[in-house]
């Protein structure tokens, strides 16, 4: 492929996946005897230290409930752990087909995530984009988006200049981390408009 995009790298959750659901974020909570609004408040304090790969899920949700005071059996964080990973398994066709057509087009494809290392195991073996693509995922990298490292380390495994590369995330502050370093990173919202973004960026991307 001709132009000045060499990469488009896609963020997992919430862009290569679908979010959980709120009913599947409140019979998670329901496990642990807290309300959904709780566990989300204490799962948005210390995620970015699963997704470093500092916990197992077992050992984030034992974490995150003593400080409410709450200490499940191993059964319950069993359980807690794997309903976590469920909610996150369900694949957006949109982006998949996406990754797909750029890839069609010669320009590289790859993921950048937060990502813990469970999880990551799981999609490798289940998810045909984690072997298609290459990635940088936290777990990893030893680094979260938005901080410079794990953008760095994406642009060192893809081999390219910061500018050569467009990245879409679903999260403001980590399209935010991608601007800072010279990438052209976009919020996502669906598969339709990060086409039409792709086609104004680069005229390459003109037969998305």
């Amino acid at each position: 492929m001709k132009g000045r995009i060499k990469a488009v790298v896609f963020d997992y959750g919430g862009v290569i996946s679908l979010r959980p659901s709120r009913e599947e974020r409140e019979a998670l909570a329901s496990m642990a005897g807290i309300s959904a609004g709780r566990l989300d408040e204490l799962d948005r304090k210390r995620r970015l230290e699963y997704d470093r790969g500092l916990f197992d899920g077992e050992g984030y949700y034992r974490a995150i409930l003593a400080e409410e005071g709450i200490f499940p059996d191993g059964e319950c964080l069993e359980r807690m752990s794997g309903a976590d990973m469920d909610g996150w398994k369900r694949i957006n066709a949109g982006t998949e087909r996406l990754m797909e057509d750029i890839d069609a087009l010669g320009c590289g494809v790859a993921i950048l995530s937060n990502m813990p290392f469970d999880f990551l195991a799981w999609a490798r073996e289940n998810i045909p984009v984690f072997t298609r693509y290459p990635g940088v995922f936290s777990c990893e990298a030893g680094a979260v988006k938005p901080e410079p490292a794990i953008y760095e380390k994406l642009v060192s495994l893809l081999g390219c200049a910061f500018e050569e590369v467009v990245f879409f995330d679903d999260l403001r502050q980590n399209v935010d981390g991608a601007l800072s370093m010279g990438i052209r990173a976009f919020v996502f919202t669906d598969s339709a408009s990060a086409r039409k973004t792709l086609r104004a960026v680069d005229e390459a991307f003109a037969g998305l």
